[in-house]
């Protein structure tokens, strides 16, 4: 079983949250939460190309073996990685739903909205219902309760937009994000928030990891 993971960012992709991070000379491709995806630097190479540069860093991972594929899944955080597990735990809820959740929620937030029996808020996440937000209320709020006693804060949508101002990207760049943040979960008044952290000028790539990071705060 593979628990971690220690290397430098070889790819990056923030549209689908996947990455390839590379240790000791090999590259593991890694499913990883929004929240996840906002801590991690972008891929850096040296001015010939051909050696990964940076910082290394250190992801918490899941293994899930099945007959025709391995996967493994990326969290920032133990804390996260420990919530990841918890969900799964939940009969109905697999390794995608419980990533679709935590893409929307830190482990904080959804501790909050467990604890209130949020099941509207739950059932956002793309691919779980309300049936299955309402399980997940049920089942997981004594669990949380009993691994996670310092968790506590709230979740809060926001409902600021970006100022009138803000210098745009390309319409094409801003949709292709405005949509990859849609598909994560995220409503329209919470996308147009976050854009005013973001700097709209820049790659799609890193407007979405800016947003997310703006989004994971709140």
């Amino acid at each position: 079983m593979i628990e971690t993971l220690y290397g430098r960012i070889f790819d990056l992709n923030a549209t689908a949250c996947t990455l390839i991070i590379e240790c000791a000379g090999v590259g593991y491709h890694v499913t990883v939460t929004a929240n996840t995806l906002s801590h991690l630097p972008s891929p850096k190479f040296a001015p010939d190309g051909t050696m990964v540069e940076g910082a290394p860093v250190r992801i918490f991972t899941h293994m899930a073996v099945r007959e025709d594929a391995v996967e493994l899944f990326g969290f920032h955080s133990r804390e996260e990685l420990e919530m990841f597990r918890l969900l799964i735990s939940v009969s109905g809820v697999g390794p995608k739903a419980a990533m679709s959740i935590l893409s929307l929620f830190t482990p904080n937030g959804l501790a909050s909205a467990v604890a209130a029996g949020d099941v509207k808020s739950i059932s956002r996440a793309p691919g779980v219902g309300a049936k299955t937000a309402a399980r997940l209320a049920l089942e997981l709020k004594d669990k949380i309760a009993k691994n996670f006693p310092s968790l506590g804060g709230g979740y809060a949508e926001d409902t600021q937009i970006a100022p009138s101002g803000a210098t745009l990207p390309s319409s094409n760049k801003l949709t292709d994000a405005q949509s990859a943040l849609s598909a994560l979960g995220y409503s329209r008044s919470e996308i147009a928030a976050a854009m005013k952290n973001v700097d709209l000028g820049g790659e799609v790539e890193t407007i979405i990891k800016q947003a997310l990071s703006a989004l994971m705060k709140n």
